[in-house]
């Protein structure tokens, strides 16, 4: 195959135009699932208004989840067996289908259907986006580009609520999901023409019931996390059967998967000390990452009284937070080849953030929110991706997907744990402070009326101090609770093996480009 003068010297291979080309496509599609996350949010009420089925509402976040999350592992799994380009085509098809069936859902049953597909698909976006570069980058410079991906997903997650709002302000709530097509089309033409990656041809084993598994252990497990607390209890009969159920079919999981021939989720990955401890760590500091993402938004607009375009605004420095360090992070990984540093690094720096928010009060200056979240985006930009580049430097290279596709699998667990455990907490503590204010306060409050930030907005004095009050506090309570989970993810950073990125790794180089590429 005849060869470029833009030929990359280290991998000789693929040209760079080539390389920025194939990330530039997988980034586009990552975007998009990025902000799918958060967007939707900020148009909930509008969808609501519109369509009807107040009811069924939170089954529009919980359908994507459910599917996203199971699907994540089974991505990897399926790139890993036929090929990462053909893969990635299809998932950005499935969420591009399920995009337009969400825009043109009549009514909330229809979306709540549209939403799951679309979730199908938005599973392998972020897992694949990493693998692709694990295919076309010399391992040595994977830090540099992984940065970047992270920062993409961290200022997408964070910027969600604010593109939400000025879609929904501007154009309504069904350009949040139609606005996906025309980017993912792009991302598309990108990607077909860019990646081209020989694919090592050989006979597969599906694993079926590894994939069903998968399945059948995440979906009983955000039904008790996102369903059964709100409406039943934690330990009502139906959520307590629902939790077994999750435990049961996750041991299945792996008695299935020790026995596979090409298993979903290959347990020989987690006999390296790196993946283990690394997939933990996802776990633990996935829940802690989301903690600020999530609530410093309804610091700022319920106890502020800010509008959601202007709490927006009010996280963008946080935002460039998680961007900076993110990058920053990928090119110190790039230079040295080290990685351990920054996981240690980020766990502490979560710490050492989390601990000012838990005294946060309705007073405290914003100056000083804004301050604490820009120091809790640098933590979040440091933690999020070195894990994954690391372990794609110690697993074989028929097991990256399926290892990138675990460590994100972990990681979205940890954040739909944390998600789920912290609204409770926030919910039991702000009733618990609001009655013991409320009590010989001589102050009557239809507690009806809090059901929005809106309404709290309207409230009159002293109700409004009372209840903004209470809330902020059991905001700090929150954000308390996360502290422990912060040291955790230290001292697993600190139990990690060094693990040098390096372009020497015998099968583990990038793959070449094939005969049609160029």
């Amino acid at each position: 195959m005849s060869t470029s003068p833009t030929h990359d010297p280290e991998n000789p291979g693929l040209t760079r135009r080539q390389i920025n080309l194939a990330i530039l496509g997988v980034m586009t599609g990552l975007l998009l699932s990025a902000l799918d996350q958060t967007v939707v949010s900020t148009a909930l009420p509008s969808i609501v208004s519109d369509l009807g089925g107040l009811e069924h509402l939170a089954w529009v976040v919980t359908a994507y989840l459910l599917t996203s999350m199971a699907s994540t592992p089974i991505w990897g799994k399926v790139s890993d067996q036929f090929g990462r380009r053909i893969v990635f085509i299809t998932a950005t098809s499935v969420f591009l289908v399920g995009s337009a069936l969400c825009g043109l859902a009549q009514d909330i049953t229809q979306l709540i259907g549209a939403r799951a597909v679309q979730g199908l698909g938005a599973g392998a976006l972020y897992a694949l986006a990493l693998a692709v570069i694990a295919d076309v980058v010399p391992s040595r410079e994977r830090g540099r580009y992984q940065g970047m991906v992270a920062g993409v997903f961290g200022i997408a997650t964070l910027a969600g609520p604010l593109i939400g709002g000025g879609l929904v302000d501007a154009a309504g709530w069904r350009w949040i999901f139609l606005i996906n097509v025309p980017l993912g089309l792009i991302s598309l033409m990108i990607t077909v023409s860019a990646l081209k990656v020989a694919t090592e041809r050989r006979s597969h084993t599906v694993d079926y019931l590894g994939a069903a598994l998968v399945i059948g252990a995440t979906t009983p497990l955000l039904l008790y996390l996102s369903w059964a607390g709100e409406e039943r209890g934690w330990t009502d009969p139906v959520s307590l059967a629902l939790l077994a159920a999750s435990v049961v079919l996750t041991v299945a999981l792996v008695l299935v998967e020790r026995r596979a021939a090409e298993p979903v989720v290959p347990m020989t990955l987690f006999r390296i000390r790196l993946f283990a401890l690394g997939s933990l760590y996802s776990l633990i500091a996935g829940l802690a990452l989301f903690t600020g993402i999530i609530f410093l938004p309804v610091y700022f607009q319920a106890v502020k009284g800010m509008s959601p375009f202007v709490a927006g605004l009010a996280v963008v420095p946080t935002m460039i937070g998680v961007g900076f360090a993110s990058i920053y992070a990928g090119n110190r990984m790039t230079a040295t080849g080290k990685y351990k540093i920054f996981p240690v690094l980020g766990a502490a720096v979560l710490a050492v953030a989390l601990l000012p928010l838990a005294w946060l009060t309705a007073d405290t200056p914003n100056w000083m929110v804004i301050a604490l979240g820009v120091l809790f985006g640098v933590g979040a930009g440091l933690t999020l991706q070195p894990i994954i580049t690391a372990v794609q430097g110690v697993v074989p290279r028929a097991d990256i997907g399926a290892a990138t596709a675990a460590v994100s699998f972990f990681q979205r667990v940890g954040s739909a744990v944390g998600v789920a455990l912290l609204g409770a907490v926030l919910n039991a503590r702000f009733s618990s402070l609001l009655t013991e204010r409320l009590s010989g306060s001589g102050v009557t409050l239809d507690r009806s009326a809090l059901g929005s930030v809106d309404t709290i907005q309207e409230l009159p004095q002293p109700q409004y101090d009372l209840v903004t009050g209470a809330y902020a506090e059991a905001l700090a309570t929150v954000f308390l609770v996360v502290v422990p989970f912060a040291v955790v993810a230290l001292v697993l950073a600190l139990l990690m093996p060094e693990s040098e990125v390096t372009p020497e790794a015998t099968d583990k180089e990038p793959a070449s480009v094939s005969e049609d590429a160029g």
